[in-house]
């Protein structure tokens, strides 16, 4: 039996969630919502076997900046995919130094997701 592959979505916007969880439901993927950094943190600690991070930038509490870099203290290999709505140069090469493994601008493009996914779950 195979295993499904798990992905975090941590997304504070309710309804971001819904449409990444409408876009992702024929394609056998465990979802995890966290609606704010630290949560995705937690859910990171608490379930080892997530296999891809969607991470929002801006959250509250602890934005993906910050959450992605406590990740990476103990996730080295998980991948993690900036979302973010500023999809300017400077704000994509920082998204990389940070830690994040790549990045995708929002609104969410189902092809741009899809994508991701397929790339990550091979």
């Amino acid at each position: 039996m195979n295993k499904k592959f798990t992905t975090l979505i941590a997304e504070d916007d309710i309804i971001s969630f819904e449409l990444y969880k409408t876009r992702l439901q024929n394609q056998d993927v465990n979802i995890i919502h966290a609606i704010n950094g630290k949560i995705a943190v937690e859910k990171a600690v608490e379930n080892p076997e997530i296999d891809l991070i969607l991470m929002d930038i801006r959250m509250p509490v602890l934005n993906g900046y910050e959450a992605t870099k406590q990740i990476r203290e103990f996730n080295k290999k998980v991948p993690i995919i900036a979302q973010t709505a500023f999809a300017a140069i400077p704000e994509q090469k920082q998204v990389l130094e940070m830690g994040f493994t790549d990045f995708f601008a929002k609104p969410l493009d189902d092809k741009v997701l899809n994508d991701i996914i397929k790339k990550y779950k091979s």
